[in-house]
């Protein structure tokens, strides 16, 4: 990862040209993603993350996250339907959504982050094993999902998995990230709710 810094500083003095494919190859062959660069104590962004020019970004835009309500969808199917729609709506201009009154504890859900966060605490080496574009898979961690077709590379590295139908079983899970299969059958009835939304 070191030598990100040197590129940087040959790129500053001219001596290389510019090679995007090239940068993002380099970035996921080592499998630890922007927390290996953090790790490595990088002092400059590579290029990949940077916007090709500040006009591009448009601060005076009102943003705001789609919020999915999901009180009551299993009592009033008029609720339900309105509900898949908002998904629907939230998919097709967004691709994600906030949900509320999903039923999953608050105490479920910290545990979960404590989980996540102690994955990326773990050695680079031990990631590296979890690492992964193939999205067959049923946990995937890797560093953006879209970062040979995006613009820009975002500085996040994200570790996900498949819950439905089959959820993985813990031995199927990274250890810090075990306590999720119980999140799994907690969240049954929320996971349900989706398999009627048609995108």
């Amino acid at each position: 990862m070191k030598n990100y810094n040197l590129q940087i500083r040959k790129e500053k003095m001219g001596v290389l040209s510019y090679d995007r494919k090239a940068e993002l190859t380099e970035f996921d062959e080592t499998k630890t993603g922007v927390k290996g660069l953090v790790d490595a104590e990088v002092t400059e962004v590579p290029r990949i993350f940077l916007l090709p020019s500040p006009e591009n970004l448009n601060s005076d835009q009102d943003v705001s996250l789609p919020t999915i309500d999901l009180k009551g969808i299993h009592e009033d199917p008029i609720r339900r339907k309105q509900a898949m729609e908002e998904v629907k709506d939230a998919l097709g201009s967004w691709g994600f959504f906030q949900i509320v009154n999903h039923g999953i504890p608050v105490e479920v859900l910290e545990e979960m982050k404590k989980g996540v966060l102690a994955f990326f605490e773990q050695d680079s080496e031990v990631r590296k094993e979890w690492y992964t574009r193939d999205y067959s898979r049923k946990v995937v961690y890797n560093s953006n999902f879209d970062l040979y077709s995006a613009p820009v590379a975002n500085w996040r590295d994200s570790v996900m998995c498949t819950v439905y139908p089959n959820p993985p079983q813990p031995d199927e899970l990274p250890p810090p990230c075990r306590y999720f299969t119980g999140v799994l059958e907690q969240s049954n009835e929320t996971r349900m709710f989706y398999i009627g939304v048609d995108v």
